[in-house]
């Protein structure tokens, strides 16, 4: 088998010239390239002389200049989706103030820029995971074990609609929406059947779930003990993140003070029965997906952060009791360079944060430690195989930016939930990335680069001037009820679309680039009698349990609700009862209340 092909050389007098006309052979559609020759052109030889600039600035004056002047370039200006002004070169001069010991350090310590472990990736890979969970807990199981045999090293749960805001699978507002977009789990039995032959006390488990987190980590909880597991080994996340559920999602059930005293409640509980357990992943992701920029999701989510420690050393929790449990989660997006700064910057601000703000001692305590997934936003319906790249890249983008775990999306998700090929192809796109490119095998291989740390820099104080002005405003909750985080994400939404429309921002197949004929691709289906299916296992466990214990367990719960004392226990005990997560919510409901969006003409 011949590896390379036999090559020809081509003539010294060789001369290329690119002609961006229609059939022309160009540099492709609307090219500003003209007239590009090759060095052995027949020039006289003094006007071929190389040029050589003294500094940056002379290059920029005379070899650059002339440049532009002759042929152009393709915008006016460049700019990141930040609006960061991108220079055509960066140089020592961009760093002239920069202190590489103090705005770097080294891998394992602080800041923390270039990572949180001493060895990152040449001690191990991140975790790969794959989010998945439709239709029951039983086919969902079924594809656990199936990414699971294709190498997937974590897993990362989605929920329904209905488990999500509180609600049984057979509640007239989950009518339609059981099993959809996630698994939908009502009891400890449907727990059970989520993890049937999979060992919780040697797996590491995401769970996409935040006003009903308690529920899902009681049941989780249960289901480990019944295994045998030891509670304070179990490993996982659940994201727990309700303030962004008022900034961008909207699967809140309580009001924002209420909702922090369960988060809080949480990370009491884990603190001292389920230790290596993540209480929180603070998600900057739907901040990004409801059409944030880089800095403006780096700032929002550690404003966030501060908002859930503040809240939690308010509740009298020690800060490095508690704060080695928390985590984030990050969108990885286009712009390949911003977003490998954005991780960096995020990683040094909340070293900072927490060492100079809350007077964290314990080095745990300082580390940002962060779960991406690829931008479900950016992914296309036309041409859905285009997905592929983009994610190829946003996973480099992760990986150089030194997250901890990372989930790539599949190639049909503007479509539909993923078929099992579009999943398998994801997750090789990771696997791919970690054994065959090479970019784990040092760390931080972009460190000192002119372009990223003067990026690095620029995010960070953008995203500064947001914590800013939300510590001004009276922190994130009073930020969010008078409407500020969300109107600055609405701003930057319409910003990006009618640059779209504009086409001074390009989506390859979408506002340009497009063919006529495109090829079906396969979608999965949900049958659609699956909420029936739940709804009578639900009448079949209302009749068979002890509906004594269950009225006994939820009086508690509500007791403590109307109290001050911790609620994870008493939820625990509503679910190991089967208690169902509908009854558990409402009976919370009932103390709390329910928050509700405000409606505008």
């Amino acid at each position: 088998m011949r590896l390379f092909p036999a090559c020809g050389h081509p003539s010294r007098k060789s001369r290329v010239v690119y002609d961006p006309s229609p059939g022309g052979g160009g540099a492709g559609e609307g090219s500003a390239w003209k007239g590009w020759e090759t060095m052995s052109d027949s020039k006289p030889r003094e006007q071929r002389r190389p040029a050589t600039s003294a500094n940056a600035d002379q290059w920029r004056e005379t070899t650059y200049a002339r440049a532009v002047a002759k042929q152009g370039e393709r915008e006016a200006s460049f700019s990141t989706s930040s609006g960061i002004p991108v220079e055509p070169l960066y140089t020592a001069q961009h760093l002239a103030d920069w202190q590489p010991e103090t705005a770097l350090g080294y891998p394992g310590e602080y800041p923390y820029t270039r990572g949180i472990q001493p060895t990152m990736y040449r001690g191990r890979f991140w975790t790969m995971r794959q989010y998945a969970g439709f239709s029951s807990a039983e086919e969902s199981n079924q594809r656990y074990r199936y990414l699971l045999e294709q190498g997937t090293t974590g897993l990362s749960v989605a929920f329904d609609l209905p488990t999500q805001t509180g609600y049984d699978s057979d509640h007239v507002l989950a009518k339609g929406e059981v099993g959809k977009v996630g698994v939908p789990i009502c009891h400890l039995g449907d727990m059970r059947a989520l993890f049937d032959g999979i060992p919780l006390d040697t797996m590491n488990t995401s769970m996409t779930i935040n006003a009903t987190a308690s529920i899902l980590l009681a049941l989780y909880i249960a289901v480990a003990k019944e295994q045998g597991a030891d509670i304070r080994k179990l490993s996982g996340t659940v994201q727990n993140d309700i303030l962004k559920e008022y900034i961008a999602r909207g699967t809140y059930i309580y009001p924002p003070q209420a909702s922090m005293r369960i988060i809080t409640d949480v990370f009491r509980f884990c603190a001292d029965e389920a230790p290596s357990w993540n209480t929180i992943s603070i998600s900057g992701y739907h901040i990004r997906e409801a059409g944030s920029t880089a800095a403006q999701e780096i700032g929002f989510t550690l404003s966030n952060g501060i908002a859930y420690v503040q809240a939690a050393v308010s509740a009298g929790l020690d800060v490095d009791r508690f704060a080695g449990q928390l985590s984030f989660f990050f969108n990885g997006h286009n712009n390949f360079f911003e977003e490998v700064a954005k991780f960096r910057a995020a990683r040094r601000m909340w070293a900072r944060i927490m060492r100079e703000r809350f007077g964290a001692k314990d080095a745990r305590s300082l580390l940002l430690r962060f779960h991406t997934q690829t931008a479900g936003s950016t992914l296309t319906a036309q041409q859905p195989d285009n997905n592929v790249v983009r994610t190829a890249y946003q996973a480099m983008a992760a990986v150089l930016g030194g997250t901890q775990s990372l989930h790539t999306n599949s190639k049909d998700e503007a479509l539909s939930l993923p078929t099992e090929a579009a999943v398998r192809l994801a997750l090789r796109t990771q696997q791919i990335l970690a054994y065959e490119t090479g970019v784990a095998d040092t760390i931080d291989p972009l460190a000192g680069s002119y372009y990223i740390e003067s990026l690095t820099d620029a995010l960070e104080s953008q995203a500064q001037e947001y914590i800013d002005k939300i510590d001004a405003l009276g922190g994130s909750v009073r930020a969010i009820e008078q409407g500020y985080i969300q109107r600055e994400i609405e701003e930057a939404a319409y910003r990006y679309q009618c640059e779209l429309d504009e086409q001074k921002r390009i989506v390859v197949g979408v506002n340009r680039f497009h063919y006529a004929e495109e090829t079906p691709t396969p979608t999965l289906k949900i049958d659609p009698a699956v909420g029936q299916r739940q709804a009578a296992k639900l009448v079949a466990l209302r009749d068979r349990r002890d509906n004594g214990a269950v009225t006994v367990a939820l009086s508690a719960l509500e007791a403590a609700a109307r109290g001050s004392e911790n609620l994870m226990p008493r939820i625990l005990a509503a679910v190991e009862a089967y208690a169902t997560l509908g009854e558990i919510s409402d009976t919370m409901r009932h103390v709390f209340g329910e928050q509700h969006a405000e409606r505008t003409m």
